[in-house]
This record gives structure tokens, C-alpha cells and sequence, in this order.
């Protein structure tokens, strides 16, 4: 599968003000409980590539299964809606290339029904600088590659960095970000992406 735009470089340092106690480290109960609620949500990023480039933009939420990327300054965007991810060349007039959600490691934050207390999903859970970072992968496909979340308390996301079955890495920093807007469902529709590029 080739590497998709929005799969997340780490060692990026977090522009977050630490709070001057330890913070502790959250549970995954917890921070399974805090994806599962988040039912909308919009937010800035940032966007580091794996060569090295920044992009900015804004990230629409629409759980479960539904993300958009708008790039700003570019054409280019990334959905996913309907199982699949489309990536749309801000370069070209193609329609876009289409890969299966469930081989994207950002499946598992958009997934249904998060639970990352599943054998072998978790990799790492650590504090780090105040912040909870948890890696997970597919457990039954770590070929596809694995998220590596960054959360601050009370829990919040603030930043994820995806590893793709090439090794390629991208990280997202977000905003702050509103929850709980209505986002209309044509913001995620690919059909209607590519009939608008055509």
C-alpha cells in the first residue's frame, strides 16, 4: 500500500505548557472512554511529514469511520468515509486513489467501538513530559503499521504520529478542538469528491 498523506514523524516536540506537578498516567480505560465520546470535532493541525515538510489545515471528526483533511493553500485533501480512505492530489486531475480504512493505523481511533485493553493492541503506554502516549496497532494485522497517541489531563488528544506498512512516519499536532458541532455528512462524501474534481 503506498504511503498515505495524513499517516502520522516522532521526536516532534509538543507545544503544550506542562503543568508544574507530574501529571500521572492516564488508564486505557479511560482514554478508550474519552475516543468513544468524541462524536464530532473539529481542530487546526499541523502536519510534519516524513521528509520533513509542514503542512497546516483543518481536520473534521465525524466518528465512527469518517475523517476529512483540508490542506490550507492546497487542493490536496484526504476522507475517509464508507470503509475507505481517498487521497486527492491537490497535482492532479484524477479522481484519487482509494486504500481500505482498516489498513490505515488512524482506523483505530476512528473505529466503532475503541477498546485498548484488546491483547496485543497496545504496544507502549508511558508518561512522557506530562502527557500519556499510548502506540497501538491492529493485533491482527501489525503489518499495517501502528498510532502512537499523545493525550494531556484531563484527557484530551493533542497529537498522533503514524507509522504506515512502508515505515514512513507523519505527525499531526492539533488545536484545541471544538466538539460536538454538526458536520454534515457531505463533508466525508468521496463520491461526491470526485464527481466536484471531475
Amino acid at each position: 500500500m503506498k504511503t498515505l498523506r495524513f499517516a502520522l514523524a516522532p521526536a516532534l516536540a509538543l507545544c503544550l505548557t506542562a503543568p508544574a506537578a507530574l501529571a500521572e498516567k492516564i488508564p486505557l480505560n479511560d482514554i478508550s472512554t474519552y475516543l468513544n465520546s468524541l462524536g464530532t470535532a473539529t481542530a487546526q493541525f499541523t502536519q510534519v511529514n516524513n521528509d520533513g515538510t509542514i503542512s497546516t489545515g483543518t481536520l473534521y471528526i465525524k466518528r465512527p469511520g469518517r475523517v476529512r483533511f483540508e490542506y490550507n493553500n492546497d487542493n490536496t485533501l484526504v476522507v475517509a468515509s464508507g470503509g475507505n480512505v481517498a487521497v486527492f492530489d491537490s497535482k492532479s486531475n484524477s479522481p484519487g486513489e482509494q486504500y481500505p480504512l482498516s489498513q490505515t493505523p488512524l482506523s483505530i481511533i476512528l473505529d466503532a467501538n475503541v477498546n485498548l485493553g484488546r491483547a496485543n493492541m497496545v504496544t507502549g503506554h508511558s508518561e512522557q513530559k506530562n502527557s500519556t502516549v499510548v502506540t497501538a496497532q491492529d493485533p491482527a494485522h501489525p503489518e499495517y503499521g501502528n498510532i502512537q497517541m499523545v493525550f494531556t489531563s484531563p484527557t484530551e488528544l493533542r497529537q498522533w504520529v503514524v507509522t504506515d506498512d512502508a515505515g514512513e512516519k507523519t505527525t499531526v499536532i492539533l488545536g484545541e478542538m471544538a466538539k460536538g458541532a454538526g458536520i454534515p455528512d457531505s463533508k466525508f462524501s468521496i463520491e461526491q469528491e470526485v464527481a466536484r474534481r471531475r
